[in-house]
């Protein structure tokens, strides 16, 4: 018999089992509370945490709903670590980089500082060893993480007046997050990290002169155009950004095997779609911010970017020394990228666009 046949068979019969109901065992009603750290009227992050509520919602017939909670309606979104390890809720939509105060290796999970592309970030993390180790930390505490949620390459700030050279950021106070954040303290930024709904008064108040936050789409939403006019790219701090839901893994291993593979194929399923979407709707973004908002689009020079560069592997060596789970994070990162290379080199091809 075709084996062609027999695999897509095979598959058919695993979808049906998810969409149809499986066996009697799931049949018995699963109701999750799912804490979310990002609100619902966030673009993208806010839908993704309840788009995989409904998928698992759809797939069980309603026997495994996950419950959304909008920020700080059952725990403050940087308590999700904790709480979800105590059994207190079960689930959180969340990201690795929140974490960071426990483990700072996690921040590999979510955004690397002049990191690949999606394909090779996700090869590492799902094949090259990355998710491993991140498993072994989060078993240590009960804990069960699930890639969920993925956006693409964000803008690297938003300034006041037009950079000429990196070495003006010295001494500017500015709005950043994970590892490029201490990239930008190691060339002189005074950096701290504000929530989104807090970035637009500090700004107006002076409380800090720059700011970044994610790509055009979201950062259209918080208008900080109004205050700052020059956006720079591009976000060689967060080429890609992964999301998680965090389950309590005594919660997970007991479920059906069946509502188990929802989860996990219910959070790729939105991590492709929210890949998908943000990268359809920043081009008319960036667009709408120039034409109708004066904003100016501007690219650092290469000499600029060289720095950043050059401060970001400072910052893995210094953080490596410090913390033994950075480093294995950084080992495993640096190995794969340095195997993976030969193919990226091979097959990379500069993109070009019909005008």
């Amino acid at each position: 018999m075709d084996k062609t046949f027999l695999k897509t068979a095979a598959f058919a019969a695993v979808a049906s089992a998810l969409v149809f109901g499986a066996a009697t065992d799931s049949d018995a009603k699963v109701k999750w509370k799912m804490q979310a750290a990002f609100g619902s009227q966030v673009s993208h992050l806010g839908p993704a945490g309840q788009r995989i509520a409904e998928f698992v919602t759809t797939m069980s017939k309603g026997n495994f709903t996950l419950k959304f909670f909008e920020p700080g309606a059952l725990i403050p979104p940087l308590e999700c670590f904790d709480a979800v390890s105590k059994g207190s809720v079960e689930s959180c939509y969340t990201t690795p980089g929140y974490h960071t105060g426990k483990y700072p290796g996690l921040a590999f999970m979510t955004a690397v500082p002049f990191g690949p592309q999606y394909g090779e970030f996700l090869a590492w993390q799902w094949y090259g060893g990355g998710q491993e180790i991140a498993d072994r930390i989060y078993a240590k505490h009960n804990l069960t993480s699930i890639p969920c949620g993925s956006i693409g390459a964000e803008t690297s700030g938003w300034f006041k007046n037009e950079i000429k050279d990196i070495s003006e950021l010295k001494g500017i106070k500015m709005r950043f997050f994970g590892l490029g954040a201490k990239v930008m303290t190691k060339i002189g930024v005074s950096t701290q990290l504000l929530a989104g709904a807090d970035i637009y008064p500090a700004l107006e108040r002076g409380v800090i002169d720059a700011t970044e936050f994610s790509m055009p789409n979201m950062d259209i939403d918080y208008g900080f155009y109004q205050i700052a006019k020059n956006n720079y790219y591009p976000g060689w701090h967060q080429q890609i950004s992964i999301g998680e839901l965090l389950v309590n893994k005594g919660k997970h291993d007991g479920l059906h095997k069946a509502h188990q593979m929802m989860l996990d194929v219910g959070c790729k399923a939105n991590m492709v779609i929210e890949y998908a979407e943000t990268e359809a709707k920043n081009p008319a973004a960036m667009m709408k911010m120039k034409t109708e908002y004066g904003v100016t689009n501007r690219r650092w020079k290469d000499s600029d970017l060289a720095v950043l560069e050059k401060a970001w592997r400072e910052v893995v060596a210094e953080e490596s020394a410090k913390d033994a789970t950075f480093k294995e994070f950084a080992d495993s990162y640096f190995a794969f990228r340095k195997i993976y290379k030969i193919w990226g080199d091979a097959q990379s091809l500069k993109s070009t666009y019909l005008d």
